[in-house]
């Protein structure tokens, strides 16, 4: 399938001949691109396409040098992280992030914004009204924990989770909020296989019973495999190719510019 075409139709993300350069380096080259509503996407190719620099264009942590990107047809260029986060677009990191000294439970209790308690002056005059929200936050921020599988942990300090566990809590942070579309970059990195198998069941129960869509930048094709459809494939900036994982496999021009010729010797062997 040529570059630029989806079989979706129209997607909830629509990227139109996207560029973003540093100095004379074209990092995204007139990328185009759809993501449909209700799948898990797969963002493969390889180290320098450009592909978390997409995501970070996207992500509004970037600012395109030309081109457009859409969310369910209104034009979202270029809107800082904040906007597109009450928007139900959120991005997570190749390195969770989390407050270290606080415990799991809190770091989720932190995600939703416009908390009572945040305003100075209504800390004296509404201690009820803050008291009732931070129970409710701390029910389901255990709720999360508990679809996560993670609900051990909920009074750990979050400095000393694994990795893997660190990525599940940045999951958790997308349930405390109402999230839409979730852009998860290298989600596999520095993660167990077993932690990583319970990532991808929480990403899938997310998509089937809480109407989740996925972008899922991630180099173990196994994972892409279980988890992805459709997968698109970057190079030098812009798209290659798109299509099931079966499809991406037997592509002769992804086989020349990702996946190498260990690939097309273990089709033929």
């Amino acid at each position: 399938m040529g570059a630029g075409l989806s079989r979706w139709g129209q997607g909830m993300i629509q990227v139109e001949n996207l560029r973003k350069s540093f100095g004379g380096f074209h990092a995204v080259d007139g990328a185009n691109l759809r993501i449909e509503e209700g799948t898990i996407t797969a963002l493969i190719g390889p180290n320098g396409a450009g592909k978390t620099t997409l995501f970070n264009v996207i992500a509004g942590v970037l600012k395109p040098s030309s081109g457009r990107v859409y969310m369910d047809g209104e034009d979202i260029t270029g809107l800082p992280p904040h906007t597109l986060f009450g928007k139900g677009l959120l991005r997570t990191f190749q390195i969770a992030h989390e407050f270290s000294s606080m415990t799991v439970r809190e770091n989720l209790m932190m995600v939703p914004g416009g908390q009572t308690g945040e305003t100075l002056w209504r800390t004296w005059i509404d201690r009820r009204r803050i008291a009732s929200e931070e129970r409710a936050l701390a029910r389901k921020a255990d709720e999360v924990l508990e679809f996560l599988t993670i609900d051990h942990l909920a009074d750990e300090r979050a400095g000393n989770l694994s990795g893997g566990q660190k990525k599940l809590l940045e999951l958790g942070r997308t349930m405390m909020v109402d999230a839409r579309i979730v852009f998860l970059d290298e989600v596999g990195a520095g993660v167990n296989r077993t932690l990583l198998n319970t990532i991808g069941d929480a990403i899938i129960r997310l998509n089937k019973e809480r109407g989740y869509t996925f972008c899922v930048i991630e180099h173990d094709m196994d994972f892409i495999a279980r988890l992805c459809d459709p997968v698109i494939v970057m190079a030098e900036g812009h798209v290659l190719a798109e299509g099931t994982i079966e499809e991406i496999k037997k592509n002769e021009q992804v086989i020349e510019a990702y996946l190498g010729t260990g690939l097309k010797n273990k089709k033929t062997a």
